[in-house]
């Protein structure tokens, strides 16, 4: 989530510049989901792909793997958001989609291999209205919602001490932690498609679609799950 510290911001931009940041970070971020499905595809026709996430979810690896992902993220965010040359903020963004694949491996390899055909395709139209609606309402309202990043930031700890205990206690969070982890995807939608409308400078779009693909990742991972979840129950 991007910190606003700037002063010359889009929402005082001339109507011109702010039109075309707004058309410049929807279409990064709709090229970095389109990223994201070619990287996934590849990696899931990989004759390793099974072995792969079996690793990666073995014992106290999947804890490294978080925190790997924690430190890759930090990274990538950290050059999308700087002020240094297109090619590294570029570099960021292709850096942090590509990890989101890898750690995506183990979810949708169980889904593609283990659930109905039908999981996976349901859970990305979900995403994808959950997502047009909390975008609606911000551009509709025009509303900045910077209040939630206090919220967002406690709320995200607290989600991954409850991960950590999980895997180091073995016990399953279910499908009510799923449920208000989407509830927290939403909220940082809604801080995220603000932050695009008022708090961004004009020339932030590949920091911001990053920002965005960040937090619809989030949302498709636990709508995954609980679609996945309410699948097998019905078996």
């Amino acid at each position: 989530m991007y910190n606003p510290t700037y002063a010359d911001t889009v929402f005082y931009a001339a109507a011109s510049e702010r039109a075309a940041f707004i058309r410049r970070t929807y279409a990064h971020l709709a090229l970095a989901v389109l990223a994201f499905i070619i990287v996934e595809a590849f990696l899931l026709q990989l004759p390793i792909a099974g072995a792969i996430a079996a690793t990666m979810t073995s014992g106290f690896s999947w804890l490294i793997v978080l925190a790997a992902f924690m430190g890759v993220s930090w990274l990538a965010e950290r050059w999308a958001n700087s002020d240094a040359s297109p090619q590294k903020q570029y570099l960021g963004l292709g850096i942090f989609v590509v990890a989101e694949a890898v750690i995506f491996l183990p979810l949708l390899y169980v889904a593609a291999n283990f659930s109905s055909p039908d999981v996976i395709p349901m859970a990305a139209v979900i995403t994808g209205f959950l997502f047009a609606g909390l975008t609606a309402i911000v551009f509709l309202t025009k509303k900045d919602f910077s209040w939630m990043r206090s919220i967002l930031t406690i709320g995200g700890f607290v989600a991954l001490g409850a991960i950590a205990a999980s895997m180091i206690f073995g016990f399953s969070l279910g499908i009510i932690f799923s449920a208000v982890m989407v509830l927290f995807a939403s909220g940082a939608i809604l801080y995220d498609t603000s932050q695009v409308l008022h708090h961004y400078r004009t020339d932030q779009h590949v920091a911001a679609s990053l920002s965005l693909f960040a937090s619809v990742a989030l949302l498709f991972w636990y709508v995954l799950r609980i679609v996945m979840s309410l699948s097998s129950d019905d078996d």
